[in-house]
């Protein structure tokens, strides 16, 4: 009886060493602080925060010929995204971004559940234009930045601490950001106030603004695929929708990014440059990505799709209008050149056929004597005759 007693005593004791540890192992994991190069870099993330060695971690590269076109994929909905409201938007540098909380009237829609904004994010590289920065690679290709807007499942969840942890708890729309010549005023909204906040754990308001002039036009092209966040502790909670139309900033407005705020705070002595944050591509790992458009001609065109397109068979048009008219005009010319020389070769022949058979013509002068001399022995015969009637006929005789 008493070794049971001991036993149980035993298992239990056990038990409550394994709680312990398992407490210890989570409170000391709330505050490693990681990045993503040094003691607890990329490639250490796992040995701290386990489900960032999963199986269904993001980012990924989206191989475009992999992906599975899915036709009931609706273009995303974005209620309140431009209703921001006359409250200022709360903005601080957490040490591995630039984070703006977005009020939670903000939504997305055209899931089997609705979600609630909660912040935006960004990431971004070091070498300027070209170098890379992005999370998400479509072909192997990357982009100078990414930005991610993070909402939680509010029909099943009440807050985001909560969601994170469900599988089907969190939406991410991820926006492919590249360099042009143009200077994107809706970045501006966040790039020209990011001085306020240079160093880790800088807070500030910024003026609220558009939300969706951060995102393309072309709502309706997407990729989407079951993942986690990129970020420790990596929770494999994330339907992540990546557009695939890409939005373009300055190089000014990216040297901005990767150059005005520091991952330290303003206290320490060595600071460091908020630079390449971004975690590189996860395996796959049998998922399907899914596309809301086909590769082929089934593919939704962007505005700036159809506009080149419009463009190119109108100049295709008058190209051919042209050609056309060019045949045309050299058409008509060698028929008119052949018209004239069938003329005048037929104008030829038929003078000298003419000419060979009728007869010389007889001078104006002889016809006119011999008419003139015709008239006068008719004159003259008929003078005769006058003449020899009064000569048969008697004289008349005169009375005594």
């Amino acid at each position: 009886m008493g070794r049971g007693v001991n036993m149980e005593s035993l298992g239990l004791f056990v038990l409550l060493i394994l709680a312990f540890f398992h407490w210890t192992a989570a409170s000391s994991a709330d505050k490693i602080t990681w990045s993503y190069s040094g003691l607890v870099g990329q490639s250490e993330w796992s040995e701290y925060f386990p489900e960032c060695g999963g199986t269904s971690q993001s980012p990924i590269d989206v191989v475009t010929t992999q992906t599975k076109y899915d036709p009931s994929l609706i273009p995303v909905e974005l209620p309140g995204y431009s209703q921001y409201g006359n409250l200022p938007f709360a903005m601080h540098n957490n040490g591995h971004s630039v984070i703006v909380q977005l009020p939670e009237w903000m939504g997305l829609g055209g899931l089997p559940w609705f979600y609630t904004a909660v912040q935006l994010h960004f990431h971004w590289g070091s070498g300027g234009p070209g170098h890379g920065g992005s999370e998400h690679t479509i072909n192997g290709m990357g982009s100078d930045a990414e930005l991610h807007v993070v909402h939680y499942n509010s029909d099943l969840y009440p807050n985001m601490s909560t969601a994170m942890t469900k599988k089907d708890g969190l939406a991410v729309l991820g926006i492919l950001i590249e360099t042009g010549e143009e200077t994107n005023p809706g970045y501006n909204n966040i790039i020209n106030h990011l001085s306020r906040i240079r160093h880790a754990d800088k807070r500030t308001f910024i003026p609220a603004f558009d939300v969706q002039q951060l995102l393309p036009k072309d709502l309706g092209s997407y990729y989407r695929y079951n993942g986690s966040l990129t970020t420790p502790p990596c929770y494999q909670s994330v339907l992540w929708t990546v557009f695939h139309e890409r939005v373009k900033i300055s190089k000014a407005q990216l040297l901005k990014m990767e150059t005005i705020l520091y991952s330290t705070k303003e206290q320490e002595a060595d600071r460091m440059l908020l630079q390449n944050n971004y975690r590189i591509t996860q395996p796959l790992n049998q998922r399907v990505i899914f596309a809301s458009f086909s590769e082929g001609s089934g593919r939704k065109l962007s505005s700036g799709e159809v506009t080149a397109i419009v463009i190119g068979v109108m100049c295709g048009c008058v190209g051919v209008a042209v050609i056309i008219r060019f045949i045309v005009k050299t058409i008509r010319f060698f028929k008119l050149l052949h018209l004239e020389t069938v003329a005048v070769n037929s104008s030829t022949s038929s003078w000298d056929i003419l000419h060979n058979n009728r007869p010389a013509p007889m001078p104006r002068t002889k016809e006119t004597e011999q008419s003139q001399e015709k008239k006068t022995d008719l004159v003259v015969m008929t003078t005769s005759e006058s003449e020899r009637k009064e000569e048969s006929s008697p004289s008349p005789q005169t009375k005594p």
